[in-house]
């Protein structure tokens, strides 16, 4: 029986405890730690996502809305992680010699990576796809089986992720189960051995109070109010075009966009310029018809976001359309720290600009928002101002003159900090979120020092000499 055949029995008090003892018997049986194993199973994957990619976009467009540039964007990032972790997964399987302290002499030390065995992965609406794979991706390389629920707002690319490992994977391997919070909550009480979450800081709260029933460790991908700054040395044509791009991606809807943007007030005026002439040159006047712009992804969300859109400070956009979840890339002028809109992380295509007059005042104003932000990103041609900005504000991960860009790099770490989350992920970070490093010591049985042993009498001034 699949996961499918499974998650239909949900009326049965016993599906989710059956798929995790079916998993956790497959994982002891050792079928799951061979490189080899390991190695063809990612291929699969692999091959996978090759053969439904035209799939994957038309289920993207759906659920989101998703332009089809966007929708590869998505495809390419998680194929260019499993690509890079093909490539790199015996080394990073591979035991690694560490130096060994005087007390165990004589004798080597070594550190290994282990898998962690049953894992709970839970993916986000804003990126259905990426945001299950890429987690699924480390944890299927550190040799493990994973139980994995898509969103319920993302009906046809759950549908899609179910199809695609159902025709890979056994089900005691991995399995994705369908449906809506009910489903959710019956897996939250199995026992896990980790819990991967993507989402927001409330439903992180519900799922980290359920991981503590059973010590069960998490990973918690949220988000927050990240912050752009734009100093007055900044080159405005390349800030505009970077943090437009990054915000307007998928509507807004992504967990690092640009959530607002500090500018410092003596290129204030210059800059908005230069935001609206990009932001009319990417997208033009009639924005709900230009097929590069998506939606909302239900009316609950695109109320609280047209809700945060003050008509008296729209400097550009502002028209929404609830019919089809249709909200215009949107700026903001004159905002203050106080103002409704910096009171949450927006999640949404309105860009708040806030004016500062210098490092300091700036440093007052990011310590009034909400929470330690995912993402940063500033724009100077300054290393002074750049270390002076990173040494004081705390955050996930960011770009200098760039946005969004970091989350690409497979060699970063992606994670936040305080609520934006906890523990990173993305290349050698994913295998080694879904491994134990085990120490091990090996010593000799050939020579033993007595040094260790009692009595103690006569070596206890040999010790003192140790210290000094």
């Amino acid at each position: 029986m699949g996961a499918a055949e499974l998650a239909q029995q949900s009326t049965s008090a016993n599906w989710a405890t059956d798929i995790v003892a079916r998993q956790r018997a497959y994982f002891e049986s050792g079928a799951t730690r061979d490189y080899a194993f390991r190695l063809a199973q990612l291929k699969k994957l692999k091959q996978s996502i090759v053969d439904h990619k035209d799939d994957i976009e038309k289920a993207l467009k759906e659920d989101i809305g998703r332009p089809p540039f966007e929708a590869y964007i998505e495809i390419t990032t998680a194929f260019e992680d499993l690509k890079h972790t093909i490539k790199h997964l015996k080394s990073w399987m591979a035991p690694k010699k560490v130096g060994t302290s005087l007390w165990a002499q004589p004798g080597r030390s070594r550190i290994e990576s282990t898998p962690l065995g049953v894992n709970f992965i839970m993916g986000p609406y804003n990126y259905p796809f990426l945001l299950c794979v890429q987690p699924l991706i480390g944890a299927m390389a550190a040799g493990n089986t994973v139980v994995m629920k898509p969103s319920s707002l993302t009906p046809a690319t759950s549908r899609l992720l179910s199809k695609m490992m159902g025709e890979c994977f056994k089900p005691e391997y991995i399995s994705v189960f369908e449906g809506s919070t009910e489903v959710t909550n019956a897996l939250l009480e199995e026992h896990f051995d980790h819990i991967f979450f993507t989402g927001s800081p409330r439903v992180g709260r519900i799922v980290m109070a359920s991981a503590a029933k059973h010590l069960t460790p998490v990973t918690l991908e949220l988000g927050g109010k990240s912050p752009t700054i734009v100093h007055r040395d900044a080159n405005l044509k390349l800030a505009a075009k970077r943090i437009l791009s990054g915000k307007m991606l998928n509507a807004g809807q992504t967990c690092i966009a640009p959530d607002h943007v500090f500018v410092h007030k003596d290129i204030r005026a210059a800059f908005e310029k230069e935001m609206v002439a990009t932001l009319k040159a990417f997208y033009g006047n009639d924005t709900i018809n230009n097929p590069d712009f998506g939606r909302m992804i239900n009316e609950r969300h695109f109320d609280r976001v047209a809700a945060l859109i003050g008509t008296a400070k729209v400097l550009i956009g502002g028209q929404t359309d609830r019919a089809t979840k249709f909200i215009a890339p949107t700026i903001l002028s004159d905002v203050s720290i106080n103002d409704p809109v910096m009171q949450e992380e927006i999640f949404g295509p309105v860009l708040p600009l806030l004016e500062y007059s210098s490092l300091d005042d700036l440093y007052r104003q990011t310590r009034n928002l909400p929470n330690h932000p995912l993402a940063l990103y500033l724009f100077t041609a300054s290393e002074e101002v750049e270390r002076d900005v990173l040494a004081n504000i705390q955050f996930g991960g960011g770009c200098i003159n760039n946005t969004v860009m970091h989350v690409a790099n497979a060699h970063l770490p992606f994670g936040g900090v305080g609520e934006s989350g906890m523990g990173s992920y993305h290349g050698k970070s994913s295998f080694d979120v879904f491994s134990h490093q085990r120490s091990i010591l090996k010593a000799s049985g050939w020579l033993d020092i007595p040094m260790r042993y009692a009595p103690y009498k006569d070596k206890i001034n040999m010790m003192r000499k140790m210290i000094k």
